[in-house]
């Protein structure tokens, strides 16, 4: 752990182990450690050992892997999580073997020439895929029992440094230690050059670090020009001022010369050049004494001073001490691999101020590449930003006034084994490949043959391509059997397999088979002849031949052969085996294959169909066919090409015309070719484009639609009437309309009809699309029409004739008003309009939906819990508002504070994961559901909550000891004695406390006043107050307040002098009672 080196433990403190190396087993679990039996996957473990200082020591275990599905991993760890790995060397070995007989592996740890360092507790783990298991053993170290002559330098030398051990290690001087206190002596502040002219030379830079003077160099100057010479006898001065002064930084001083003459008028100087007198520099004279006052000095008023009268001069310097930086904040230990970055930050007590830096026992320059400086007020920052095993080790960061240290220890990236190499056997003239994957593709390795390293050749191949090592035979001897190793550099890792070779020796009788195919009907076959292959994959058809002597093979497309052995579609033929191969296959390769074996005893033939399946086209001709106020409905036709699989629906998506962002319009698969965009603005141009999307996967976006625009129809003109009139004209007049809309007025279309003009609804185009209005809303909608003679009006809801109670109807001669004062949502409904003239009749439709705020979900759960994750699952609420649900809110709160966050809005789906939870928290969720009214009023809670498990910590709180809380009343505030004036209400209180709550009783002149109305007794919190309403003279007298508990009781009095209401004026008397103990009414 960080801590300040300069820090001094309290007297009597006995010094404490930090190293988490030394740990210490409890009490009797040693002893059963050393003897326990071989449980789990241990055969061998690694015994506890007493080493003598000097020597080699070898710890080994041993696991069988017969019961085991994946070799099994190791790591030997120092301590709670020092992984020794990574310190392999000189002065630590691991070896690791394996016996393929019993299948027994072995792992062996060698310690070189133990030093007392390597004392302590140690760990051995041992993992393969699900299995786990562990094995603790401990390292004592002792010294060699030898006299030695006694060397002081071996104190320094490092001790658990491995093959740095000979080099001098100086850390241990860094190390705070416990020293006794010192008695204190009250001492005068010393002063500093009187130090400094006694001192020796060497002492100079010691007695300016205890002094906290910084500028070593000034001061030298300084006091070399400082003489010692005789006081002169002077004619203006009768005392001088000293030869020189310090002062702390913000502190004041305070120059001072005594001169003859009372009157003599004194110049002050500073480094030569007059001081005025101002708020920082003050110049004072009193009879004969002169002084010159710096307030708050700084670094600025370190400089020499002069006091000068006519000649003569009084000479002194002020030396400005700066106050040590201290640390504040210290720094760090850091754990990190290789290639992260590393911020060291220490804070102190100065802004701006000014700090070093230190590995182990070398400065960092700020001229370095490798290391940042960065600084932030008092922060100051180290940062190293890409890790290496080279930073391994101690940092220091020093000021004046103290240092601190952090630890950084870098461990190496582990390497995962994607897949192993496994075991081959081959008969002669066969290929051989051996191949691994492991985790990083920049690994390389190198390929070792019974521990010699293989090289390349003709018939030897070695293959790297991103994370996969290959090791290629062709043509395998018998010459090129035995152990192969694969070993990663860099890692203490290694891969083995071995190579059987198969010699098979056969007799040979000439004799004629007739060749036969072998096909797989298994794999990526729907039926027996039928391969299907997704466009941009490879097929690749391994068919078996059989047949002696060895058949021709021949492969066709229809009836072209194919005899290319390169390129995108080729054959690859091998001794009973044909491949066909299709790099990328294409639309185009789909047809009809077949595959011929002959030889002389006979023939064969397979037929094959290859059907290419990829996604669809896009679909075509995107278009808007209808719009309105913030709607529009788009149509397309679907893709000429289904990819050939059936297109399951499509995707729609908008945006602004000129805009680059397009907006999804569904989540779900929309399965029909006519959707209803909606929530658009009306005015504003849009385009769309429309995805299809089949089992395979999404095609490309459609063509973008022709620009198109939301926009409602203005309302109807006001005021026509006609103006004048002509044999052959006819002068109109009207009023624009009132509601123009976003598209604006082009004009105006007049019609006009002889008498007796066929019934013709003009129904606004607002009322075309479903009219949605909220709960409590009015509706008023007035719907146009015309027809001579007046037509018959007649309305109707959901096909029966419109209640009047329902909606207000209201007929002109020109139009109809359907008016609900406030809608409800049994208003919602088909509304149909019909005219009627004679036996001509019009219709128009309008749908009416009024919505309100949803219900809450239903049955929130919490389905499953893992890391600090939580998964979350709900039911739509059963009331919708009478509009589709856009979406949920979802808020959690632990049950600490109960305060809610929002995690999600607009949530589209029933399910969702809250992220980010905190370890040992215990949370609750509640979902709202939204449509477009607005956010439900209610919540769903959850029904069980998410507990996120504190890892590995367990906290037992000490016994909690409940307090007595109980005690006898005790009056706190007294009653105090009051005069008030007779006819003005008053009041008196007092205060007291105890437990349980105690009885509170009044009495005045020692009788209760429990049932007098005119005393009104409140307690609030052990507040006590008696309020007197208006009070005569007679009211007055000894008021007691007395408070019983089963503990106790205790009583407060007081006295109460009621004045006439004459009393304070000139001539009246002053009338009042007042009553004495044992006196009555």
């Amino acid at each position: 752990m960080p801590e300040a080196a300069d820090a001094v433990k309290p007297e009597g403190e006995a010094e404490e182990k930090t190293a988490e190396d030394d740990e210490v087993l409890p009490e009797g679990e040693e002893e059963a450690h050393q003897s326990q039996e071989i449980t789990g996957l241990f055969l061998q473990h690694p015994e506890t050992t007493v080493a003598v200082t000097g020597t080699d020591i070898v710890f080994t275990a041993k696991v069988d892997s017969t019961t085991l599905s994946r070799k099994p991993t190791i790591k030997w760890l120092k301590g709670k999580w020092l992984d020794l790995g990574s310190k392999a060397g000189k002065h630590m070995q691991f070896k690791e073997t394996f016996d393929r007989a019993t299948k027994i592996y072995t792992w062996d740890m060698k310690i070189i020439k133990v030093v007392p360092g390597d004392a302590g507790a140690y760990r051995c783990e041992v993992t393969s895929k699900d299995k786990c298991d562990s094995s603790a053993f401990d390292i004592s170290v002792e010294a060699v029992n030898v006299e030695e002559e006694h060397d002081i330098m071996a104190a320094f030398k490092r001790t658990d440094a491995g093959e740095d051990e000979g080099s001098l290690d100086f850390s241990a001087l860094l190390k705070a230690t416990k020293k006794k206190k010192k008695p204190v002596v009250d001492e005068e502040k010393a002063d500093v050059w009187e130090i400094l002219k006694n001192a020796q030379p060497s002492e100079y830079e010691k007695i300016a670090f205890e002094y906290g003077i910084t500028d070593l160099r000034g001061l030298l100057k300084r006091l070399k020009k400082m003489k010692t010479v005789e006081p002169k006898h002077s004619d203006a001065f009768l005392k001088r001022m000293e030869s020189a002064y310090s002062v702390d930084k913000g502190k004041k001083i305070v120059l001072e010369v005594e001169v003859v003459d009372p009157n003599a008028q004194v110049k002050w100087l500073k480094n030569g050049q007059e001081i005025k007198s101002s708020a920082k520099y003050i110049i004072e004279s009193v009879g004969n004494i002169r002084t010159l006052t710096i307030n708050r000095c700084s670094l600025a008023d370190d400089a020499a001073y002069e006091c000068v009268i006519g000649e003569e001069k009084s000479f002194t310097e002020v030396f400005v001490k700066e106050p040590p930086v201290t640390i504040t904040k210290l720094l760090d230990d850091y754990h990190v691999v290789v290639g992260e970055r590393v911020e060291f930050e220490v804070e102190v007590s100065v802004e701006g101020a000014h700090v070093n830096w230190m590995f182990e026992d070398q400065e960092l320059s700020r001229d370095s590449h490798k290391y940042r400086f960065k600084k932030d007020g008092m922060k100051h920052m180290l940062i190293i930003q890409e890790a290496s095993l080279d930073d391994i080790g101690m940092y220091w960061c020093f000021t004046n006034g103290g240092r601190t240290k952090g630890e950084l220890d870098v461990e190496e990236k582990e390497l995962e084994v994607l897949q192993n190499i496994a075991d081959l056997t081959v008969k002669a003239e066969d290929q051989a490949m051996f191949k691994c994957e492991v985790s990083d593709e920049k690994v390389t390795g190198k390929w070792l043959k019974d521990g010699v390293e293989v090289l390349p050749s003709s018939r030897i191949k070695l293959t790297h391509i991103g994370r996969i090592h290959r090791l290629t035979i062709d043509e395998v001897k018998p010459e090129d059997a035995g152990d192969y190793t694969f070993i990663p550099d860099g890692y203490a890792l290694s891969l083995s397999a071995k190579l059987n070779f198969l010699e098979i020796k056969i007799d040979y009788v000439p004799r004629q088979d007739p060749p036969k195919i072998h096909l797989d009907t298994t794999g990526n076959m729907v039926s027996k002849n039928t391969i299907i292959v997704v466009a941009g994959n490879k097929l690749r058809l391994d068919v078996e031949i059989s047949g002696e002597p060895p058949p021709t093979v021949v492969w066709a497309k229809g009836d072209t052969a194919i005899t290319a052995l390169e390129g995108r579609v080729r054959t690859e033929n091998r001794k009973d085996l044909s491949c066909f191969v299709i790099e990328g296959a294409e639309r185009e390769d789909e047809g009809n294959y077949s595959i011929t074996v002959t030889n002389p005893a006979g023939e064969d033939k397979a037929n094959l169909f290859v059907k290419i399946v990829d996604v669809p086209d896009c679909p075509e001709n995107v278009k808007c066919t209808s719009v309105g106020e913030d709607c529009a409905t788009m149509v397309w036709e679907p893709p000429k090409f289904d990819g050939g699989v059936p297109v399951t629906g499509y995707l729609m998506e908008r945006k602004k015309k000129g805009s680059t962002r397009w907006t999804k319009l569904n989540f779900d698969v929309f399965e029909g070719v006519t959707y209803e965009a909606k929530r658009m603005i009306e005015g504003v141009l849009y385009e769309m484009r429309v995805y299809a999307v089949n089992g395979i996967g999404m095609s490309q976006p459609s063509l973008n639609s022709k620009p198109f625009m939301p926009i409602a129809a203005t309302s109807e003109p006001l005021g026509l009437k006609v103006h004048d009139v002509t044999d052959t004209t006819c002068t109109l007049k009207w009023l624009a309309p009132e509601k123009i809309g976003a598209g604006g007025l082009d004009g105006y279309v007049i019609e006009y009809c002889k008498e007796g003009e066929l019934p013709k609804i003009r129904l606004p185009r607002y009322l075309r699309q479903k009219y949605l209005r909220r709960v409590g809303d009015k509706i008023n909608l007035t719907i146009p029409f015309q027809g001579k003679p007046r037509p018959k009006v007649q309305w109707y809801k959901d096909g029966e004739e419109l209640d009047v109670r329902v909606a207000s109807i209201r007929n002109s001669e020109v139009d109809s008003i359907l008016f609900i004062r406030s809608a409800e949502r049994s208003h919602s409904g088909k509304y149909e309009l019909v005219l009627q003239i004679e036996n001509m009749e019009a219709r128009a439709i309008l749908e009416i939906r009024i919505v309100e705020t949803p219900g809450p979900p239903e049955v929130v759960k919490v389905t499953d819990v893992w890391g600090f994750n939580a998964a979350l699952e709900w039911k739509p609420p059963k009331d919708d508002g009478n509009c589709e649900i856009t979406g949920y809110t979802i808020q959690k709160a632990d049950k600490k504070t109960n305060e809610w966050f929002t995690i999600y809005d607009h949530n589209r789906r029933t399910n969702c994961t809250a992220s980010d939870l905190i370890m040992g928290n215990e949370y609750m969720f509640r979902v709202f559901s939204e449509n477009l009214v607005g956010k439900s009023e209610d919540f769903c809670l959850s029904k069980d909550t998410a507990i996120i498990p504190k890892i590995g910590l367990e906290y037992n709180p000490p016994p909690f000891k409940e307090k007595d809380m109980q005690s006898a009343p005790k009056f706190i505030q007294p009653l105090l004695d009051r005069s008030v004036v007779a006819g003005y209400s008053t009041a008196i209180s007092c205060a007291v406390r105890g437990f349980p709550k105690p009885k509170i009783r009044w009495l005045r002149n020692k009788i209760p006043l429990d049932e007098n109305p005119r005393f009104l007794m409140q307690n609030n919190q052990g507040v006590l107050t008696l309020n007197i309403r208006k009070p005569s003279q007679y009211d007055g007298g000894k008021f007691t307040c007395k408070a019983i508990n089963p503990l106790g009781e205790d009583v407060v009095e007081c006295t109460l002098l009621v004045r006439g209401m004459d009393g304070g004026k000139g001539g009246g008397g002053r009338v009042g009672v007042e009553y004495r103990d044992g006196e009555m009414d």
